[in-house]
């Protein structure tokens, strides 16, 4: 066997190994990426403030999760970018007086990690949609400021997918 040939057999025997045992390569990300930064999200919606929301999420759930430690931009060995491009917020269910009881927040973000150490890509991926339900009680004008803390934890779902999918992808 060739001398060239021979990296591409012990690749291909190992990934045939991996996937006849059940095991996954993915979840290990390179060994200097100890740091991310996450610079606040673009909002490209009509949504006010959506993005200062999204952003801190993002940034407790990376905080929470423990596999990087989030720092200033000028620190990190990585950076998280996003732009958020769809909003919504729609109503899903009803209780007996018509009164909205359940809302779906549908998030589209276009997101993009960098390694600033060797200078490129890490992973990009557009439109990537990620969604949360939540329950208000009573009508709609009582429950405002529950709905807002709704809001804000499923802001908190959507943020642990993300960091999900920045982390354990490789």
């Amino acid at each position: 066997m060739s001398a060239a040939l021979r990296p591409c057999v012990a690749l291909l025997l190992l990934a045939l190994v991996v996937a006849g045992c059940g095991y996954s390569l993915r979840g290990t990300l390179p060994a200097h990426i100890r740091t991310v930064a996450v610079p606040v999200f673009e909002n490209r919606t009509r949504e006010p403030a959506v993005e200062g929301l999204i952003t801190r999420a993002i940034v407790e759930a990376f905080s929470t999760n423990g596999r990087l430690r989030v720092v200033r931009r000028q620190d990190a060995d990585a950076v998280l970018e996003g732009e958020i491009v769809g909003y919504d917020v729609n109503s899903i269910a009803f209780d007996q007086q018509a009164n909205i009881s359940q809302y779906r927040l549908v998030v589209t973000l276009n997101l993009r990690l960098r390694d600033m150490r060797q200078g490129r890509v890490l992973f990009e991926q557009a439109s990537v949609r990620e969604q949360a339900d939540f329950r208000v009680a009573g009508p709609v004008s009582l429950t405002i400021g529950r709905e807002e803390t709704a809001l804000r934890q499923a802001a908190t779902d959507i943020a642990r997918a993300v960091v999900a999918l920045a982390v354990d992808r490789f």
